[in-house]
């Protein structure tokens, strides 16, 4: 069966992989020259990269370590210590530290908490060890009925002291989906925290040797391509096109360097972009199904990732950190966390600014100002002298991950859609992970599972696969 994925980001990818494994024939369709979506790098004039995101891997993503498994390179994982480190802005040039002991789940965590002093009090470890109690105990059940409410609700529910929110949950918050606790949705962190409390090594992070189009994606494609499969590049989705019953009859592929429009069938269509621009390609006469009405409540938040090279070494910490700054999230100095990225004599930070809604339309000279100076409290001794920044590039993504705010959850569509050869993959779509690379590769998983279940019973009523000149108006 042949199946065409529109987008060839983690989900894209995972859906073609999983696809081939159950002897279909997928064709994976890319409008961009990088693969990856929103894990896609770059590389400067320098050889230099250049990322979307920080992207962290975590002990509690079954589904994307089983897929580095699969394809023999969960090697290229670097695995850090067993800890979370957070800045501490009152002591500037300080860290505090979560380390979690080599004990089973949840005692490793719990020992995390209490052994730390610096952030919080007796009392409040206490207050806010009661509050998870009905999380750990209810399940995902609960967890998923909390997204009536925004984190801080949620501790206000559990009457947890507000300085737990500060200290703690608001550099985890913006981590977790680029916003803060006052508007992220309670089942997205309770549903961290149930993972690394519940699993021993589920709060363990790694970090990739590399950049992710070489090291993670194309061993994909190289999977897919070996076995049948294919993957196409700059080839961009124009239109979904429809028979008269409201199924897919095919994708009209706009034509790029004076090649003409043309459609691409297949047995069955998958859509792996994000929401936003997915919302933008639905059909006028889907608009009017509840289905893909309901998508309208979802949207992608805007997120920067900055990299800032310097003259020097800033630090020599092998892990990611929390800012707890108002302007960061999440940073890492990539010449001590990444094989590919090191360097004995200079850092390299990477860093996420969120929430960047204020900021995504400023410029790049704006942000890169406005971190340096935050910087300073990160690093007193080394910025603004002596260090001395050498380059600086800033990615923004005007729409990244779904804005994953109160309520959200009854937005997120299925994998099946309503129409019986079409449907979606993507970390928007509903499995218990949420919005991340974790989510994003289940919901591949997921997908291609659904089509292999629905999809054998057309296999006699096959259509010729051919690419063709387009006969619908451009």
């Amino acid at each position: 069966m042949r199946v065409a994925i529109a987008g060839a980001g983690l989900a894209g990818l995972s859906c073609a992989k999983y696809l081939v494994d159950a002897g279909h024939r997928p064709i994976v369709l890319e409008r961009r020259d990088v693969l990856g979506g929103k894990v896609a790098a770059w590389q400067d004039e320098d050889g230099d990269w250049y990322e979307t995101g920080l992207h962290i891997f975590f002990g509690a993503y079954p589904n994307i370590l089983q897929l580095m498994a699969e394809l023999g390179i969960d090697n290229r994982l670097q695995w850090k210590d067993h800890t979370m480190i957070f800045n501490r802005p009152e002591v500037p040039g300080t860290y505090s530290r979560f380390d979690f002991p080599k004990l089973p789940a949840p005692f490793n965590g719990i020992a995390a908490i209490l052994r730390n002093n610096d952030m919080l009090t007796w009392a409040e470890k206490i207050r806010f060890g009661l509050g998870l109690l009905p999380a750990m105990a209810k399940g995902q059940r609960y967890v998923e009925v909390m997204d009536q409410y925004t984190w801080t609700q949620w501790l206000q529910r559990q009457t947890i002291p507000e300085r737990v929110n500060d200290e703690v949950f608001i550099a985890m918050a913006k981590a977790l989906n680029f916003i803060g606790p006052d508007d992220i949705s309670a089942t997205v962190v309770l549903t961290a925290l149930n993972r690394f409390l519940q699993e021993t090594n589920g709060s363990r992070m790694a970090f990739l040797d590399g950049a992710p189009p070489e090291r993670l994606c194309q061993p994909m494609v190289d999977y897919i391509t070996a076995k049948g499969g294919e993957v196409r590049l700059e080839a961009p989705l124009k239109e979904i096109l429809l028979d008269p019953d409201n199924r897919v009859r095919g994708y009209l592929m706009r034509g790029l360097h004076g090649e003409p429009d043309a459609v691409l069938t297949a047995d069955a269509y998958v859509s792996a972009m994000p929401v936003d621009p997915f919302k933008a390609m639905v059909p006028e006469p889907w608009r009017q199904i509840p289905f893909f009405q309901k998508l309208n409540g979802l949207a992608g938040v805007p997120v920067i990732n900055l990299h800032l090279w310097f003259d020097r070494k800033l630090t020599d910490i092998d892990h990611l950190l929390f800012s707890r700054s108002q302007l960061l999230s999440v940073y890492a100095d990539m010449s001590n966390t990444c094989r590919a990225y090191a360097d004995t004599e200079r850092s390299m930070l990477e860093l996420i600014l969120a929430p960047a809604e204020e900021w995504i339309h400023r410029s790049d000279d704006d942000i890169i100002a406005a971190t340096m100076a935050e910087l300073e409290n990160l690093f007193p001794d080394q910025i603004p002298q002596p260090a001395k920044l050498l380059k600086a590039k800033v990615v923004k993504t005007p729409r990244s991950v779904y804005k994953a705010t109160a309520g959200r959850q009854s937005h997120r569509p299925t994998q099946r859609t309503p129409i019986d050869n079409f449907y979606l993959t993507g970390d928007y779509t509903m499995q218990r992970y949420l919005a991340s690379m974790e989510g994003a590769v289940l919901s591949g998983k997921l997908t291609a599972q659904a089509i292999a279940r629905d999809q054998e019973v057309l296999l006699d009523d096959a259509p010729t696969h051919q690419l063709q000149a387009a006969d619908a108006p451009s």
